[in-house]
């Protein structure tokens, strides 16, 4: 660990107040923000993610946001490079570099390092392409319960991708470093069943209340079914009911159950992550 490159890590399960706390955070030390968001990198996907505007940034820069088309897939891997050079140039100004997000896999990656690279193998791919999500999931889930806890279950490319490093390896790959790559100080926000869960489903109604609907519709119009259910639960859903396969009043009970599952599996990753 470098002791003389100190980052700040803010993570929490959803609707947790992640962003807000970092904003506070930075103007009270004098630091930027890295977003640490699978999601916030694509432009357009604004209230899917409850991205956050610029009123709410209160003039502290943010990065890693808005530097994707949501067509144009982002890695653990693109994340780390990106994330690596802007600790570099935040800590250069004088500032603290404030890592903030949902995504935990890429906190993991940052800090302790990617797994060893796998070839592709187009036999198996072909067969994992036989699964349904549900079964691709348990596989992982029973190979690599880590790993399982921060997949999003419908993401077929990624859950795909999980079992083929799996394979290549012959065993799940460790991770490439015992400690922390950074001084690290970490801010766990972790609120309690009974307060997370109706935040989830305020912050649901809001979404839905500022034009959810339509936002999934224009992004199912740029980059297609496929790649629409790999971005996420809410897209995922919506875009169900958009192609007729389930009614709008569905809508809300479906995600509310499911983001709040997601929840549950974020507070299982973070306690393995920080301890």
């Amino acid at each position: 660990m470098n002791e003389q490159v100190k980052i700040l890590c803010i993570i929490g399960p959803t609707a947790s107040g992640k962003s807000g706390r970092a904003v506070e955070e930075a103007l009270a030390r004098g630091g930027e923000v890295i977003s640490v968001d699978s999601r916030q990198v694509y432009r357009g996907l604004d209230i899917g993610t409850e991205k956050i505007t610029t009123e709410e940034m209160r003039g502290v820069p943010h990065h890693l946001i808005d530097i994707r088309d949501a067509s144009d897939p982002y890695s653990a891997g693109d994340f780390v490079k990106d994330a690596e050079k802007l600790i570099t140039e935040i800590t250069a100004r004088g500032k603290l570099p404030i890592l903030a997000g949902g995504s935990h896999f890429y906190f993991d990656s940052l800090l302790y390092g990617l797994p060893d690279a796998a070839p592709g193998d187009a036999a198996l791919k072909a067969e994992l392409e036989k699964l349904t999500d549900e079964e691709l999931l348990a596989r992982i889930t029973e190979l690599d319960p880590r790993r399982a806890q921060e997949l999003h279950p419908n993401n077929r490319r990624r859950l795909v991708r999980a079992l083929e490093i799996i394979a290549a390896h012959g065993r799940v790959p460790d991770r490439a470093r015992d400690t922390p790559r950074y001084a690290t100080e970490w801010i766990v926000i972790n609120p309690p069943a009974e307060e997370l869960r109706p935040r989830i489903d305020a912050r649901l109604q809001s979404a839905f209340a500022r034009g959810l609907i339509d936002e999934v519709r224009r992004v199912r119009e740029e980059v297609g079914d496929t790649r629409l259910t790999e971005l996420g639960l809410e897209y995922r859903v919506v875009g169900e009911y958009l192609r007729g396969e389930r009614t709008e009043e569905t809508l809300m009970s479906v995600l509310s159950t499911e983001l709040w599952h997601y929840a549950r599996r974020q507070k299982t990753w973070i306690r393995k992550l920080v301890g």
